[in-house]
């Protein structure tokens, strides 16, 4: 249900059930702990499923261009009428303030939890770099590949909320490192674009198409920004090569109800 309100943008009333998901993400005996991990950072990102540009993906904003003349703070306002920008900095400022009881979760045995855990960090307000610094420390010692993917786009989330010109460079890094495993490699250039304005280098052309597979594409759909660009047929990963890399290429049409010929 909070998935849906955010999905229809009525972020307002999800918002004020963050910190009681947080209390049941953190408990270790709750049956549904998993489900409100996956969940609890739907308020905290106001932009529209199936984005997936260099311009746009990684930002909590729905707009980036959009400049608002009613003092919405560019998030402008939900199908209720509330202010969208309010209900994504009250959900924002509760993963910030219980971050310390969410990062032990990093080290989760299962590896779902992990990667929500990213996933939800990566919403925090980070000025201190402790956030930063917890994924950096998970992906010295993380040996799954989807989930050093996840710690490394997480990384590139709060580095594009908070510029920090070392942590661009280490995922530009983790790219051009062949020694990564591709899933990290591709996270790392989706990360890199979208944190720079460089020309798209031609090593990273081929770093893409040398690690895209579609087995690959549809294994990082686990990755929850992965699974959220995604769609009219395309993984998300596929989604974001052609939005990033050929966005002169027209949307694929996806029609259920057309007959084959």
């Amino acid at each position: 249900m909070l998935g849906g309100l955010c999905a229809n943008d009525s972020r307002a009333a999800a918002a004020l059930a963050v910190p009681f998901l947080i209390r049941i993400a953190t408990d270790a005996h709750h049956s549904h702990r998993a489900a409100a991990l996956a969940v609890l950072s739907d308020p905290a990102r106001a932009r529209h499923f199936g984005v997936a540009s260099r311009d746009e993906l990684l930002l909590h904003r729905t707009d980036p261009r959009r400049h608002a003349p009613d003092d919405y703070d560019d998030y402008g306002v939900e199908v209720t009428g509330y202010p969208a920008g309010w209900s994504v900095a009250a959900a924002r400022a509760a993963i910030t303030a219980e971050s310390p009881v969410l990062l032990p979760l990093l080290n989760d045995a299962d590896r779902t939890i992990r990667i929500d855990t990213a996933y939800a960090l990566a919403t925090a307000a980070d000025a201190d770099h402790k956030v930063r610094a917890a994924l950096a420390t998970r992906f010295a010692t993380e040996h799954d590949a989807i989930v050093r993917a996840a710690l490394l786009l997480a990384t590139a989330e709060i580095t594009r909320t908070h510029a920090h010109p070392p942590a661009v460079r280490w995922i530009g890094e983790r790219w051009q490192d062949r020694t990564e495993p591709p899933e990290v490699r591709l996270a790392a250039a989706i990360g890199w674009l979208c944190l720079t304005n460089e020309p798209v280098p031609r090593d990273l052309h081929q770093t893409i198409d040398t690690c895209t597979t579609d087995e690959r594409a549809h294994a990082m759909d686990a990755l929850p920004w992965m699974n959220v660009a995604a769609g009219s047929g395309e993984t998300g990963l596929r989604r974001c090569i052609r939005c990033m890399l050929h966005p002169e290429e027209p949307e694929p049409w996806d029609n259920p109800w057309a007959l084959s010929i």
